[in-house]
């Protein structure tokens, strides 16, 4: 972690490779009658897919974040997400664009929908989110309140573990809100060091986020 709080990770999956097809069926039952289902790439990418398709057939949201990114990622992956949500880095990895601005982090939308996505959230740390969807193609930009970053490991899982908790427990919000208050949860989990660690509990955020 650098002193203004980037970081470098290394990705050591382990026992989530281990996850299979078998795993899978055995949650079925769990994952049908969801409210929404996160999945994203530190399990076989197959396997993620597969789970997706599964809450997909029984009408549950999905939200894909595709991290760590592949160049290569299986396109049935854009059209069984409602929600696609990547950073700066996953989105150059998946479309080959730059993303330095507002400007790049639209382009990266638009193409992502001409692939099949419903609707691309692009993360981009201090500057908030670019929001663009099928329903509405004007891209909006959803700025993040300024803080003093400690560590921003884990913000983006942050980010979307809230955005899947307002999909579940305020489906009411409009897209734009739920996206507002995540980044609210993730600029909190910046200003704390570690991971997990850094995540907030319900009683230690602003009562105006429920």
């Amino acid at each position: 972690v650098f002193s203004l709080g980037q970081n470098v990770i290394v990705i050591v999956p382990g026992a989530n490779l281990l996850l299979n097809f078998e795993d899978l069926k055995r949650a079925s039952d769990v994952i049908c009658k969801a409210k929404v289902v996160v999945c994203q790439l530190e399990i076989i990418p197959a396997v993620s897919l597969e789970a997706l398709k599964m809450a997909h057939a029984s009408g549950v949201k999905t939200l894909f974040n595709p991290a760590p990114a592949l160049a290569d990622l299986d396109p049935q992956f854009y059209t069984y997400s409602d929600i696609f949500c990547c950073n700066e880095t996953e989105a150059e990895i998946l479309t080959g664009i730059s993303v330095g601005n507002l400007e790049d982090a639209e382009k990266v939308g638009r193409m992502l929908l001409e692939r099949g996505c419903k609707l691309v959230i692009v993360t981009l740390g201090a500057e908030g989110c670019m929001m663009i969807s099928g329903d509405e193609p004007i891209p909006k930009h959803v700025p993040a309140g300024k803080v003093r970053a400690v560590d921003t490991t884990g913000a983006g899982d942050s980010f979307v573990g809230a955005l899947a908790f307002y999909l579940a427990y305020y489906p009411d919000l409009s897209m734009e809100e739920m996206i507002r208050k995540s980044n609210c949860v993730a600029s909190v989990s910046v200003q704390a060091p570690g991971t997990q660690s850094s995540y907030p509990y319900r009683k230690d955020l602003p009562q105006d986020l429920f």
